[in-house]
């Protein structure tokens, strides 16, 4: 699986040794009829046009805005390249979330690959530079395992690239780059302008989205219907991460994020991704997974189950609380409304009812004071909303005069995802409570109508979470 480099000189020529420079000692050296050989005895493979993709028409409007934005400048959005797992092993490959969305090319772009917008007396002429396949033709295709086509089957020509994306494609090798050029990634200006550009959806994007959380859907229908399985092994975390893997591969193109299998006092970990825990009846499991579909748009959802199917009376009372708060924050979201104000709705209700429990040796309002308050936030210290899309935590370079503090508008896809979290050793709350940890997220669009919940299909309300699991179990 690792890859030699492009060592090999021409098939035919090359002496009967592997290159002196390699990257492993696993390599063995090719005779000379393989070489004489190796080239010959393939049948033709047609040169492709596919047709052009639907995203194609919205990534030119949106690298149209990055041009207006910098007029007479040149601009440089690379994908990135593969990253190191182990050895000689690397991490799947997902392009740079601006790459993508300046290009229309996701799940299937090539590592390395630029889109480099010429500046022109009107505008900029983008170009899309990648490597070449390499194929029958050259000596990587057997000798190179990054990028040889015997080793990982064929990879995309220029001509069948700029077909499908509408863009003028070349040679990686005839990429030139200047001191003077704005780079994505090194250049702030240039980098939060890509990001605010996502803030607000586009109709391709909006339509992902919905397709992200429909395929998200089905992943949380597998793992409830799995549940019996996943009690009865001693990793139960472990198999709701498979499960809804599985998902996520079968029906998308991968997780959008780690998966979240939290179970027990596991919950109560906002980032729990280890998922190698027991899942116990008399338990609640937390679970936030997100399918990414092949455009790169993920879902974030999280949905909290009682494991044995029957929320317990303090159990339930700590989801419905934070249920109410979520509906709380989707009441308060309506266009040009500002965007912290989510936040500021579903934070009154936990305020209110900690104290109603006891558990704040303050009122609800004197907690709820920006300055000397904040007692609450001990039961929930993250943030209740985030912009979603192309990333889980999309548009994440934005000013935050574009994001907290800016009006919601119609296209804006966000989440709403309150939160209860009572940690095992936590001697603040009475022990009924400690080691329950609720969550529940939904996805969002705002319209000029009001918000929708793209996820509402998903059981919500404790009784309808527990008919899901009779139902389905």
């Amino acid at each position: 699986m690792s890859s030699a480099g492009d060592t090999a000189t021409d098939a035919k020529t090359q002496p009967s040794e592997t290159p002196a420079t390699t990257s492993t000692n696993r390599r063995q050296p090719f005779g000379r009829g393989f070489l004489d050989t190796i080239s010959t005895g393939w049948a033709d493979r047609p040169e492709s046009h596919p047709p052009r993709r639907e995203q194609a028409d919205f990534a030119a409007a949106r690298r149209a805005a990055v041009s207006a934005a910098f007029p007479g400048q040149r601009l440089v959005i690379p994908a990135g390249g593969l990253a190191q797992r182990s050895n000689d092993t690397d991490h799947p490959f997902r392009a740079h979330s601006a790459f993508a969305h300046l290009t229309g090319w996701a799940s299937d772009a090539e590592p390395d690959a630029v889109l480099v917008l010429e500046p022109q007396d009107q505008g900029h002429e983008p170009t899309l530079y990648f490597r070449e396949r390499a194929d029958r033709t050259t000596s990587e295709f057997y000798s190179d395992a990054a990028i040889g086509e015997f080793w990982i089957g064929p990879r995309p020509s220029l001509a069948g690239v700029a077909s499908e994306l509408g863009l003028a494609t070349a040679h990686l090798d005839d990429l030139q780059l200047d001191d003077d050029d704005l780079t994505v990634g090194h250049d702030p200006a240039l980098t939060r302008f890509v990001s605010e550009l996502r803030l607000v959806k586009d109709e391709y994007e909006i339509a992902q989205m919905r397709l992200a959380v429909e395929v998200t859907a089905r992943g949380f229908d597998d793992i409830v219907a799995n549940l019996p399985g996943v009690i009865a092994h001693p990793r139960g975390e472990r198999i709701v991460e498979g499960v809804f893997h599985q998902r996520a591969r079968s029906d998308g193109n991968a997780v959008g994020y780690e998966t979240i299998a939290a179970s027990g006092p596991h919950a109560c970990y906002l980032h729990w991704t280890r998922n190698d825990g027991a899942v116990v009846p008399g338990d609640l499991i937390l679970i936030d997974a997100g399918v990414e579909v092949d455009s790169l748009y993920t879902a974030d959802i999280t949905r909290t189950l009682p494991v044995n199917g029957t929320f317990t009376d303090v159990q339930r009372r700590v989801y419905e609380t934070v249920r109410e708060a979520a509906d709380a924050a989707f009441a308060a979201a309506r266009p040009g409304v500002p965007f912290r104000a989510v936040h500021a709705a579903a934070m009154e209700v936990i305020a209110a009812r900690v104290a109603e429990w006891g558990l704040l040796p303050v009122s609800a309002e004197e907690a709820l004071d920006a300055d000397q308050g904040g007692q609450h936030r001990r039961y929930m210290v993250h943030g209740t909303s985030h912009h979603l899309g192309i990333d889980v935590h999309d548009c994440a370079e934005a000013r935050r005069e574009m994001y907290y503090d800016a009006p919601l508008e119609p296209g804006m896809v966000f989440t709403i995802e309150p939160g209860l979290y009572f940690q095992i050793d936590d001697l603040t709350v009475p022990q009924e409570l400690r080691g329950i940890g609720v969550r529940i997220e939904d996805d969002i669009l705002m319209t000029a109508d009001g918000p929708v919940n793209l996820s509402a299909d998903i059981p919500r309300t404790a009784d309808e979470v527990e008919a899901w699991i009779a139902r389905l179990t």
